[in-house]
């Protein structure tokens, strides 16, 4: 009999928000944190906007030495578990530290710190290169990190699927405890590629909006829609064994239920057009969840503002709810946030969490031009006052991998 499994904690730090209060409160207002990139000088670029995590100062968070050993994909994960774990009320006294996994994921990770260091070996030679490079780039330290500054000794992985990274992190996380590998995980992702190299890449393959309209540049399902903005952040969410919750007496926000994923197999950047590949991935979730697909209340969309990307995924939800896609609630909340890339799923879900804590389905912000062909109900720019019992979330990445969770209200 496979265990159940909840939300116990929740964290993250995004363009819109240094804590999960903040991001929630940004989302009801609408509010987006894309602005004029101030990293470096786009004078060369066409790609002039992103979604910088404000007024960001390491040294609030870590001390000198531990912020220069740190990249700030780790720094992220390392500021959102510290706030989940806290949250989530897990001490050395009510938990075995043993049996505390650390599933942190990334798309890429830290891309200005390859850069630098290549630009330095270019520029003064090979011996300068910094020592802490490798231990810097590698996607798989924000998980080590996490696990070494929390003190977690369970499995620690980072999975790598792109945009996809977070949710199948929560989705692996979830199969763990359910089969008591672990007795509690901290899952999520983490993202920081705001870097010349980084827009360079994703602005040479036509995937970034060259709009320099604050509010017309990411806008998810939108007609006019012509890339997505590059964000940064991450979130981590507590997974743990309801009945170790319950015992040490935790508040608990939400249960997941159910994890699906697939692959299109067709192309290296290019979802299926056919939406087939994401649509049987929302349906082994729905399967896996043991509900019928007419229990979904609210999807929170991959939907980057992306001219292909959108189309196909409404299609896909079509494939997969036939005609209960109309009755469905559906936002993109990347015209908030950006698009966090392998952070992305992780921050989704906790929105989804206060979704249904507060039945308050979040506006897909920045839309004014109806598209024939996302012609469901993406509730354009204004949340609506809706209870939700059971939520979903997708995400689609690069190499066609498709992720999809399923959470619900917790009741005994």
């Amino acid at each position: 009999m496979r265990k159940r499994v909840v939300i116990t904690g929740m964290g993250t730090i995004n363009p819109i928000g240094i804590d999960v209060p903040k991001t929630w409160d940004s989302i009801k207002r609408g509010n987006c944190g894309i602005d004029k990139i101030s990293y470096f000088d786009t004078t060369e670029f066409r790609t002039k906007l992103a979604a910088e995590i404000k007024d960001y100062d390491p040294l609030k968070y870590f001390d000198l030495k531990a912020s220069k050993r740190l990249d700030k994909a780790s720094q992220l994960a390392i500021i959102s578990a510290r706030e989940a774990i806290k949250d989530s009320g897990i001490t050395l006294e009510n938990t075995d530290f043993n049996k505390i996994g650390t599933f942190i994921s990334s798309g890429i990770g830290d891309f200005e710190t390859i850069q630098k260091n290549c630009e330095t070996n270019k520029e003064k030679g090979p011996r300068f290169v910094s020592p802490t490079l490798i231990p810097k780039a590698i996607v798989n330290m924000p998980s080590g990190n996490v696990a070494i500054d929390l003190g977690l000794k369970g499995e620690s992985l980072s999975i790598v699927t792109a945009c996809a990274s977070s949710t199948h992190a929560i989705g692996e996380a979830l199969k763990s405890i359910r089969h008591d590998y672990e007795d509690v995980i901290l899952a999520g992702g983490t993202e920081s590629a705001i870097c010349e190299v980084g827009i360079a890449g994703f602005e040479n393959m036509k995937a970034l909006s060259f709009e320099e309209n604050l509010r017309k540049a990411s806008t998810p399902f939108d007609k006019n829609r012509s890339g997505f903005v590059m964000g940064e952040g991450a979130g981590v969410l507590v997974l743990e064994e309801l009945n170790h919750a319950l015992k040490r007496g935790a508040k608990i926000y939400a249960e997941i239920i159910g994890f699906g994923t697939t692959t299109d197999a067709y192309h290296i950047t290019s979802p299926d057009p056919s939406g087939i590949g994401a649509s049987e991935c929302m349906k082994k979730a729905i399967k896996d969840a043991k509900i019928r697909k007419e229990a979904i209340d609210y999807i929170n969309a991959h939907g980057t503002s992306t001219p292909l990307n959108d189309k196909t995924e409404i299609k896909a939800i079509k494939l997969a709810f036939k005609e209960h896609a109309n009755n469905l609630f559906i936002s993109s909340t990347k015209g908030n946030t950006g698009h966090l890339l392998g952070a992305a799923g992780a921050v989704e879900a906790i929105i989804c969490i206060k979704a249904m804590e507060q039945s308050l389905v979040p506006p897909t912000i920045n839309y004014s031009n109806k598209d024939e062909e996302c012609d469901l109900n993406i509730v354009p720019n204004k949340a609506v006052k809706q209870n939700i019992n059971y939520s979903m979330s997708n995400s689609l990445g690069f190499g066609g991998h498709n992720a999809t969770i399923i959470l619900k209200k917790y009741e005994e």
